[in-house]
């Protein structure tokens, strides 16, 4: 995967999914953007988790029927995976330099220009938040909005570095295997669904390992190593322009930075939800939990869901089961305390 600085677009349909790949070839490597919907409408970035990609990391949202009625009926989603994450991809030699979270930053901002495209609302999970956090705060006006899930900020604590570490030691010597596998869904997924001696793991879980089998354990690596270098973005969260959208799981690893986050955003344009019995990966595990936050932010920007979905009685969430700080008419918009969501309130 040599540098290039043209662009060149292979389709590759998706039989599965319904959409085409373009591997996109950019000053930073090449890029694999999986594309769904009309690009007549207005852009929908993702950007997934570590040794993830669109269809382990979104799946579970995109596949909930009201959910993707409200995403597609609104945008043409722009799927980005990080380098070699994509299905099918080949090993990425040692010996091609790791690209630093500023050059993944700058890809993005190379697939917008490839596209043609503008400003856009931005997806992330993790890792993949971090990123596109940075890229919103190098290219301000780029950007509409951020709906973040389990998101970073800071520089990697001590714990986790050396957590980083022992997984990067564990790619490069065995690759994908199975220790290194655990290690990756005790990231993502909390415990109820890991399983455990007396429990099996969950169809999710198994599904989300299944995928990671088909990763290349170098891509993996080098994504890992990106992510591990990264340094603290919060002085930069003063100079967004967007309204931001955080969930995060109870259970997660992350959540004390999603909390921190979310207390530097202050009441600047900003909410948090915090989903009971969850890990990190919330657009997999719990991704129901996400519809109503999304449908009252996107209310903010004119945007709805189709009127054949909106109602929704059989999602476990209902305006009676969200904070009412969410519901007010200063929603998004002034000032929000953090959200649970999942608790069963009587009114």
């Amino acid at each position: 995967m040599g540098d290039s600085g043209s662009s060149v677009s292979v389709d590759v349909e998706r039989i599965s999914f319904g959409g085409k790949e373009h591997i996109i070839q950019t000053s930073h490597g090449a890029v694999s953007v999986a594309v769904y919907g009309d690009q007549e409408k207005p852009a929908l970035i993702t950007y997934p988790d570590v040794a993830l990609n669109y269809m382990s990391c979104f799946q579970g949202l995109f596949f909930w029927p009201e959910a993707a009625a409200l995403l597609l009926h609104n945008f043409c989603i722009y799927h980005i995976s990080p380098p070699g994450h994509e299905l099918g991809a080949a090993s990425i030699s040692y010996d091609v330099p790791v690209p630093s979270v500023d050059d993944l930053a700058d890809q993005i901002a190379e697939v917008l220009d490839y596209f043609g495209l503008g400003s856009v609302m931005c997806l992330g999970v993790t890792a993949g938040a971090y990123i596109l956090t940075l890229f919103a705060i190098k290219f301000r006006e780029r950007v509409h909005g951020l709906i973040l899930v389990s998101p970073l900020c800071k520089a990697p604590s001590w714990k986790e570095w050396l957590f980083n570490k022992v997984m990067s030691n564990l790619l490069y010597f065995y690759g994908m295997c199975g220790l290194m596998k655990d290690c990756l869904l005790q990231r993502y997924f909390s415990k109820e669904v890991r399983g455990s001696g007396h429990y099996p793991e969950s169809d999710i879980v198994q599904a989300c390992r299944s995928f990671l089998d088909e990763r290349k354990g170098t891509n993996v690596w080098r994504f890992l190593q990106s992510i591990n270098g990264r340094f603290d973005i919060t002085k930069g969260l003063k100079y967004l322009q967007c309204r931001t959208l955080i969930f995060v799981g109870e259970n997660s690893p992350f959540h004390s930075d999603a909390i921190h986050m979310t207390a530097k955003l202050g009441g600047r344009y900003s909410a948090l939800v915090e989903v009971q019995a969850c890990g990190s990966l919330v657009t997999e595990e719990q991704p129901h939990a996400m519809l109503i936050p999304m449908e009252y932010f996107f209310n903010r920007y004119g945007l709805y869901r189709p009127y054949q979905f909106t109602t929704s009685p059989g999602s476990p969430l209902s305006p009676s089961c969200i904070s009412p700080q969410l519901l007010s008419p200063e929603s998004m918009g002034v000032k929000l305390k953090p959200i649970k969501t999942r608790v069963s309130l009587h009114v």
